[in-house]
């Protein structure tokens, strides 16, 4: 039980974020936008104390947030806020509350708190023909070629974040098929490597001749001396389009996209859902869910095709 003086709901606040970062292990990135979000609730709710958070207020905090106006692009209003981001708001003062409660304060329970309904996710999805032409388009056997086949072979392989990617130094050991990357929430989780990454990541390091840690650098700056020649996760969406282009792929491919094909190709070729969720770092097992109404159309189209017409 929480005992003494109330504390300022800043304080209680403040205490919270120093909570979700040591006790829970979020990112400072994760700290942050709770800040923000809590912080923007504060101001305009001007409550003191947990008790004065009730049904009614965040009734009209939702209210609020769903008459607010978009991100601005190139001056124009995007609309309203999006439901997702409405989301992000209800989803940082559940958990602030959840925290409240386990500390004995007073205040509203986080389960009065309901999500807004948000349309089902649409995929951005290449064709097996694509995907087979993006891994080949990287050509000739230059540092800069097999750094970029290295790449896209391992974005595949592994359905890597492009963060996570971006964040791998050459210590890793290519002679095993699996190797432990840390993910969202500092998780770790294993990621597994096919025989066509492993060669092609075993090349490119082979034409490595500097002593630099990361394992993908800007080859620009191979041989400087400079502080950290690390590709950023920038560079490796850049390095994408730029091969999807020269696949002669018409639609937007990104790494994330690549993400999407490893998940539909392991789901499409038979693997179990809770297998993929833990190879893709899904904390929630709904957001994996997303790419089974992909393999379902699969399924659908399979029956009208081979099933009998009686």
């Amino acid at each position: 039980m929480y005992n003494g003086f109330m504390s300022a709901i800043e304080d209680l606040k403040r205490e919270f974020l120093e909570h979700t970062e040591i006790e829970r292990g979020h990112s400072l990135k994760t700290v942050e936008n709770y800040d923000r979000y809590l912080t923007r609730f504060l101001e305009w709710s001007k409550v003191k104390s947990p008790k004065q958070i009730t049904d009614d207020l965040i009734r009209e905090f939702r209210l609020y947030l769903n008459r607010q106006s978009g991100v601005k692009i190139k001056g124009q209003s995007a609309g309203t806020l999006k439901k997702n981001t409405q989301n992000y708001y209800l989803i940082a003062l559940r958990a602030f509350l959840k925290y409240l409660i386990k500390r004995g304060v007073e205040s509203l329970s986080p389960d009065r708190i309901e999500l807004a309904k948000i349309k089902e996710r649409s995929l951005d999805l290449i064709s097996t023909d694509e995907l087979d032409r993006l891994l080949s388009a990287p050509e000739g056997d230059g540092i800069k070629d097999l750094r970029e086949r290295a790449i896209l072979e391992l974005l595949f392989s592994t359905g890597l974040r492009v963060s996570e990617l971006a964040s791998l130094n050459r210590d890793l050991d290519i002679t095993k098929d699996e190797l432990s990357i840390r993910g969202k929430g500092e998780k770790v989780r294993v990621v597994f490597l096919s025989s066509s990454a492993k060669d092609a990541v075993r090349k490119y390091l082979a034409k490595r001749a500097d002593m630099h840690e990361p394992l993908f650098v800007q080859t620009a700056n191979i041989k400087k001396h400079v502080d950290d020649p690390r590709l950023t996760p920038r560079s490796v969406e850049r390095i994408v389009k730029h091969y999807a282009i020269k696949a002669g792929i018409s639609k937007k491919v990104t790494p994330h996209v690549v993400r999407h094909s490893f998940a539909t190709d392991l789901l499409s070729n038979g693997a179990d859902i809770r297998s993929v969720q833990m190879m893709l770092g899904h904390a929630n097992i709904a957001t994996t869910q997303i790419y089974t109404h992909i393999t379902d159309k699969q399924l659908r189209d399979v029956h009208k095709k081979f099933h009998s017409k009686r």
